[in-house]
């Protein structure tokens, strides 16, 4: 089992971890801490020869302490990732300047829509790729998922973002990639028996590499169109 996760190449990324591992860490404590009571029990209560059993009622301040213990462990960690939360979902905190694209989801691809050279999606300039997700470096980019089908995940495991899609509604989500390269698009919920084959990728392109790739497009679909 790998306990690290995979490269992180987003803005909000280091968060995402710090919640992750601070979570891996108190469950670490509480296994090591439970198991090492398990092994003192078994040795401590073994079987005697002569030795009869007790009955014992039960421990009012043990039960409210094991009840207690966990309840603020869970209350400081939603505190804790409060802040980490509202800066991924909540819509309102997308950098302005933000790439808007849509996602639709179906059994089993993935289909991007792009802008044009207009940079507005609803526009006869507008292109579709399926399985590519093509997106510029430290430029914020918002996504509008939506399903064709059945319920989805879109996982970009890099960038720490999973979020479903869900038939009849469109859901935004929203990233920023920190360096170029290419990374992987997953579906992270069982949607069929095509689900290991949904896949795509995702390339991260300089600023001046994207709007040339966009722009070409752009112009093949309008030539075609035409």
């Amino acid at each position: 089992m790998n306990w690290s996760l995979p490269e992180n190449v987003s803005t909000f990324g280091a968060q995402v971890d710090s919640i992750y591992y601070l979570i891996l860490g108190i469950t670490a404590v509480i296994f090591f801490a439970v198991e090492a009571l398990l092994v003192y029990f078994i040795i401590r209560y073994r079987h005697r020869e002569g030795r009869k059993a007790a009955y014992i009622h039960g421990n009012t301040r043990a039960e409210v302490i094991w009840t207690l213990i966990p309840f603020l462990i869970v209350l400081f960690l939603a505190f804790r990732s409060r802040a980490v939360w509202m800066e991924v979902k909540d819509p309102g905190r997308v950098p302005p300047g933000a790439l808007e694209l849509r996602v639709s989801a179906k059994q089993f691809e993935w289909n991007v829509t792009y802008p044009g050279l207009d940079e507005q999606l609803g526009t006869a300039d507008d292109f579709v790729r399926r399985g590519q997700l093509r997106i510029p470096v430290n430029r914020p980019v918002r996504v509008t998922l939506a399903s064709e089908d059945v319920i989805h995940s879109f996982f970009l495991p890099e960038f720490r973002v999973k979020q479903d899609a869900v038939p009849g509604m469109e859901i935004p989500v929203w990233f920023q990639a920190t360096r170029t390269g290419e990374f992987t698009l997953g579906c992270a919920e069982l949607c069929g028996l095509g689900h290991y084959r949904m896949r795509g990728t995702v390339t991260v392109h300089t600023a001046e590499e994207f709007d040339a790739w966009q722009r070409e497009q752009s112009q093949a679909g309008l030539a075609a169109a035409n």
